[in-house]
This record gives C-alpha cells, structure tokens and sequence, in this order.
C-alpha cells in the first residue's frame, strides 16, 4: 500500500504534502485503517524528519476533523460500542482538566485505538479545544515510535528486523489467542 502512495506522491510531486494529509484525514475519518502506511510512504518520499512532521500535522488534523465530523453525526446514538472498552469509557462523562489528561495518556497507549478515543470524545462531554490540544500533544511520542520503526524496517537494519519479529510475534500471539477463546 505504501508504495502506491509513494507512486500517486511522485505522480503529484507538487501537491504531495497536501495529498499527505488529505490521506490522513481520511484514514483519521474512517477510524480503523492504520496510519503507518501514510507513514512509511511519507518516509519514504520525504524523508525521516520531513515525513514524521507531514505525518505528525495530517494526523492531528485527521483526528480534529473526525473529532467534528463524530460529534455532528454520532453524538446522539448509543453508546453500546464503548462497553467493550471501560477505561476509554470513562472518558464520556469528563471534562476539562481530567479529560485532557485521560485523552493524553490514551493516545499514548499504543493498544487503544485511536479512532476509539477520537469516536468517544466526539460523543461525550469533552469540548472541541481540550480534544484538540491533548490529541495532538499525545500524538507526538506515538508518531515518533512510529515514524523510527517504519523507517528501521524499510532500511532492513537489525532494528528494523528486531520489530518485525516483534510484531509478526505478537500477531502469532493474538490469532492463538483468538483461536482459544472460539474453542
């Protein structure tokens, strides 16, 4: 997928930040395509430091442009999809300093989903300003995570070898765990 976007990019040279972050808007939007793709090809093309900051500003805009789009469409349905979830549950009912705080410290979970968190806040009690700071601020070490171990992967250092065995590991881990609870 990556290299796809790495081709449009080229395609588009000069409208390609641009298209950068029309991607994550809509990868923010949809709430459940990861974003590392985007990631990697803005890595790829633009460079380590260059890609990380495109990245880092379409994905604040993305969650902020959700957040909005969330809370204009969903804000008076149910909220069944949040039970699953009791920690981010908690976030429906905050406001103010503890909002900011439980937002941050979510984003910085790298297990919580973030269109979970975006999706939640946009139903609940947060306001607009509060999401938007503690989003994009905890969006920074996780982006940077990110951005080190895409870049590690596509420059096949040991790093990068480290975390695909780390990930293909993990992911091992989650279909037998799957399987398990099926039996």
């Amino acid at each position: 997928m990556e290299e796809n976007i790495v081709l449009f990019f080229e395609e588009y040279s000069n409208y390609a930040i641009i298209l950068s972050i029309l991607i994550n808007v809509i990868v923010a939007v949809f709430g459940v395509i990861p974003s590392f793709f985007v990631t990697g090809a803005n890595i790829i093309f633009f460079g380590f430091w260059q890609g990380t900051l495109i990245s880092f500003a379409g994905e604040a805009i993305g969650a902020i442009v959700a957040f909005l789009l969330y809370r204009k469409g969903f804000r008076k349905l149910s909220t069944v999809t949040v039970e699953k979830y009791p920690k981010a549950k908690m976030l429906l009912w905050k406001q103010g300093k503890e909002a900011f705080y439980l937002i941050l410290s979510l984003r910085l979970l790298p297990f919580v989903p973030s269109g979970l968190v975006t999706f939640i806040s946009s139903i609940g009690k947060v306001s607009f300003i509060i999401f938007a700071m503690a989003s994009t601020l905890g969006k920074v070490p996780a982006l940077l995570i990110e951005a080190y171990s895409v870049y590690q992967v596509t420059q096949w250092t040991w790093q990068g070898k480290v975390i695909l065995v780390g990930v293909g590991l993990y992911l091992v881990f989650l279909a037998f765990k799957n399987n398990r609870k099926r039996s």
